[in-house]
């Protein structure tokens, strides 16, 4: 795999997502990060790259809050055994994948006929849309670089639009971009539906990719 190890992904995926969420700078723990999100519904989340039963039960224990979420990278049902009362799985089923980016100058497929890409750049992000062709919203993703890897976020068809290979297009676009700009190694997490357009496209499963959050 592009990464030596699961973790060295999981910080990758961390740090890349905070940059690219304009969250703030992942804070290191002993059991992992905590970042600062900053909305109503995701005040902050803690990644735990490891996470055993302990620690799951110790942070949530010790999270009175609502809008605090806990990110691991285990099963759905392990974790839900090791939360205590008052927490709940949240953010369904979901995975971290990763992919090693080819050298510059691979061809983005063709979009279909009568779409329009818009793209552009700040702050180390990359961001992407798609309009049909009376304008209309029919889909989004970004990708943030963080040195030599990059996190590939929001990735978004609108369901009118689907099965038109949109997002296979916005995804080359945005990998043959962070290639350009030296980075060797991208990781993402995925929905159910997500992770098959990746497959297809050379991604692969390093591990579940599990959220909870406080419900009382």
């Amino acid at each position: 795999m592009p990464f030596a190890t699961t973790a060295d992904a999981v910080h990758a995926w961390v740090h890349g997502w905070a940059l690219s969420r304009g969250a703030s700078e992942p804070a290191a723990r002993s059991w992992g990060f905590t970042v600062d999100v900053g909305l109503a519904h995701e005040i902050a989340r803690h990644v735990l790259p490891a996470a055993d039963e302990a620690t799951v039960r110790k942070i949530a224990e010790n999270t009175h809050a609502p809008g605090v979420w806990l990110k691991t990278f285990v099963p759905p049902r392990t974790l839900e055994a090791w939360l205590p009362p008052g927490w709940a799985l949240a953010g369904g089923r979901n995975f971290l994948m990763s992919t090693a980016l080819p050298a510059p100058g691979a061809a983005a497929p063709p979009f279909a006929e009568g779409y329009r890409l818009v793209r552009w750049e700040r702050g180390g992000v990359t961001k992407v849309s798609v309009r049909a062709a009376d304008g209309a919203f029919a889909g989004r993703a970004q990708i943030a670089v963080t040195g030599r890897t990059a996190v590939v976020d929001q990735v978004e068809t609108d369901p009118a639009h689907q099965r038109r290979g949109l997002g296979r297009a916005m995804l080359r676009v945005l990998t043959e971009a962070a290639a350009g700009e030296g980075v060797t190694a991208a990781v993402l997490g995925a929905t159910v539906e997500g992770r098959a357009l990746y497959e297809r496209e050379g991604w692969r499963v390093l591990a579940p990719l599990t959220a909870a959050t406080r419900t009382a």
